[in-house]
């Protein structure tokens, strides 16, 4: 079944109803997301866990957040870091208020994790992304940096990766052995 509108935007998505399947928006378009594995909700809490307990007092964590990345693109990453001053309230957050956003890759979301949702996380002007790939774990860390895309757009370049640990200094001090957060 194909969608017959592909001008939808971020005011629509706050029209959909409470126990609307979970949906994200791209170019226009809403698309409803498949539901995550055993093993990716798994990663996904322990990931939220080990980075509750350590995060300083300006960031909060989250998980599966509606961000706004322009007036008809929204996406949820799997777990995101945003300034603790964002009230508790917000069902949905603005590229702004994000700092991290991390994707944990599926089977189904191979090329979106690693290709669009970079690409757009970028676009927008999030700090930093991360991407967990599965079975077995492996932890790549981009920051935005100053290489500029086609579309005169900034692009995320690595900084770190590992199956072991993953050390960072941004956007904090960080030391992740990869096993705290493996099923």
């Amino acid at each position: 079944m194909r969608q017959q509108r592909a001008d939808y935007t971020l005011e629509d998505l706050l029209t959909l109803p409470d126990d609307a399947p979970r949906v994200e928006l791209v170019d226009g378009v809403i698309q409803v997301t498949p539901s995550p594995t055993l093993g990716h909700q798994d990663i996904s809490f322990l990931l939220r866990l080990w980075l509750h307990s350590r995060v300083p007092g300006h960031l909060r964590v989250a998980q599966a957040m509606g961000v706004g990345l322009s007036f008809n693109t929204s996406r949820q990453p799997d777990v995101l870091l945003c300034h603790s001053e964002v009230k508790s309230d917000r069902s949905r957050l603005r590229a702004e208020d994000v700092v991290l956003a991390v994707e944990i890759v599926s089977p189904g979301t191979r090329r979106i994790d690693r290709f669009a949702k970079p690409g757009e996380y970028a676009a927008a002007g999030i700090p930093f992304y991360w991407r967990l790939e599965q079975d077995p774990v492996h932890v790549y860390a981009y920051r935005i940096g100053d290489r500029v895309g086609p579309g005169g757009e900034r692009q995320y370049e690595l900084v770190a990766d590992g199956a072991d640990v993953i050390e960072l200094t941004e956007p904090f001090d960080i030391k992740l052995p990869i096993a705290e957060i493996t099923p």
